[in-house]
């Protein structure tokens, strides 16, 4: 079974499908009463999965479930983009292993058979796999004629999925540079789609997330009041760093303005151990863990994957770089209360590893089925005021004072002296882009995108004693999977693989 959802065969189309019409992981009635359809699943049927204001509802439930069952922005993003740039290490690993080769800027697709997986696929399968249940609900709306289907729940469903949509395609387009931009569920038409460039997808992202904004609530009584279904500030929040990765600097400061604004329902944590609950202030979008998974219980994936298996018998599986560490302040609250260590001990020597602490729940402290006090971060206020920041700093007419300001906003809750009022230029990047790293170290890429957005990537990760002798400028970006190169002839492969 194919799990590439740009070039679904039909079996696996009208799987996802199904997913997104029961939407399973919401409402286990539901998902009975949907299964026992009878029109095929791997057709749109909006007479039966669209004829109502509920039967919608649930099918856009199936599309939060396939982002959070296909993995896409949990384990791979984070692992592999902190592999990649200059934070994280494997603990143990072998020297020619997969994750070995991402820490070291080494992959290659040498030896790759065409039909055969590669480790940075994952990401690649998972998003088209969300975009095809996102394009499955915007089409079954726009197809259904039945007068139970009311206009303003119409509108609002599908802006939440073209704002999921968005979501994947800002993060496939950072990995894997142009990429197809796929608007169909209609397999034969999508399994031919050439990659678009980067400017297209982000032009497609955009105005995926401006109808978006336009026409989402901006609450959360969709979901009960968790912050666990985007609304409008989601849809703002991401336009923001959609529109600083793309160069246009000041409607990113206008669109993360409009989030930051909104003080009635974010404000920064004074807390750093309250950043990463579930439901805090900071929170804009996050995803709520199924605790029954025998996997993961209440933990977040992050969690799982970053800290110790075990605190009795101290096992690890991945440590920051000296390069991370080495960039915190002595007093930064940041580094107290996000980063610890585990002394793990091999014969006669041992070693002291330290590790990503934002999470508190893991492998070692899970329990199934237990309520959880962490839900996954997607996106927090914290970014609004980075990217304000780096926006200002980097607009024509660039306002140094109040990228100063927002920077002063972050360093103030870490425990850090305000920056001078004055600074500017290259001095005020240099500032911006420590904040970004000391703020958002593994968290979902954001250090490895932005060392690439701001062109520092070579001079930065070349520098590293473990990714010298720098391979090459083409391991900024991943190989598109081989499988998929093989199916599509129009489907080019990155330079360098």
């Amino acid at each position: 079974m194919r799990c590439s959802c740009i070039y679904l065969g039909k079996s696996t189309a009208g799987l996802v499908l199904l997913l997104v019409l029961a939407g399973c992981l919401f409402s286990t009635a539901s998902c009975k009463k949907l299964v026992d359809i009878s029109d095929p699943v791997d057709k749109i049927t909006s007479g039966t999965a669209f004829s109502s204001d509920e039967l919608a509802g649930m099918a856009m439930n199936g599309v939060y479930t396939t982002l959070m069952t296909s993995g896409f922005v949990k384990r791979p993003i984070t692992l592999h983009a902190s592999l990649s740039s200059d934070e994280l290490l494997r603990v143990n690993a072998i020297a020619f292993g997969p994750e070995a080769l991402l820490a070291a800027n080494r992959l290659s697709l040498e030896g790759v058979a065409p039909d055969a997986g590669f480790i940075t696929d994952a990401t690649w399968n998972a998003g088209y796999a969300v975009i095809y249940a996102a394009n499955a609900v915007i089409e079954g709306i726009a197809a259904s004629t039945s007068g139970d289907l009311h206009e303003p729940v119409r509108k609002v469903l599908t802006a939440e999925a073209k704002c999921i949509r968005a979501l994947c395609y800002f993060y496939l387009v950072n990995f894997y540079g142009d990429v197809p931009i796929v608007s169909t569920t209609e397999y034969s038409d999508a399994a031919l789609i050439a990659r678009s460039s980067t400017q297209q997808v982000y032009e497609f992202i955009i105005a995926d997330l401006k109808e978006a904004e336009a026409a989402l609530p901006g609450d959360y009584a969709a979901s009960g009041g968790e912050r666990i279904r985007v609304n409008k500030w989601a849809a703002a929040g991401l336009l923001a760093k959609a529109y600083l990765f793309n160069g246009n600097y000041p409607e990113a400061v206008a669109a993360a303005g409009r989030v930051i604004g909104n003080s009635g329902l974010y404000g920064l944590e004074r807390n750093l151990d309250s950043v990463f609950l579930k439901n805090s202030r900071e929170a804009i979008f996050q995803f709520k863990q199924n605790t029954s998974d025998v996997s993961l219980g209440n933990a977040t994936d992050d969690g799982l994957a970053l800290l110790p298996f075990s605190l009795t018998s101290p096992a690890i599986g991945y440590c920051l770089s000296n390069e991370l560490l080495g960039a915190f302040d002595p007093s930064d609250k940041r580094r107290d209360r996000w980063v610890d260590s585990i002394v793990v001990a091999a014969g006669s020597r041992t070693d002291t590893f330290f590790y990503v602490a934002k999470y508190k729940t893991g492998q070692y402290n899970r329990v199934r089925n237990a309520v959880p006090t962490e839900y996954y971060m997607l996106l927090r206020l914290a970014e609004m005021y980075l990217v304000r920041a780096d926006a200002n700093a980097r607009a024509s007419a660039a306002q140094p004072a109040a990228a100063v300001e927002d920077l002063n906003t972050i360093r103030a809750r870490a425990g850090l002296p305000a920056l001078p009022s004055s600074l500017s230029g290259e001095a005020l990047l240099a500032a911006v882009a420590r904040e970004w790293q000391t703020e958002f170290f593994c968290e979902k890429g954001q250090r490895w995108f932005n060392l690439k957005r701001t062109g520092k990537a070579r001079s930065v990760l070349s520098a590293i004693p473990a990714k010298q002798p720098w391979a090459g400028d083409e391991q900024l970006l991943y190989p598109i999977p081989p499988k998929d190169i093989n199916f599509n002839p129009r489907l080019k492969q990155n330079p360098g693989y």
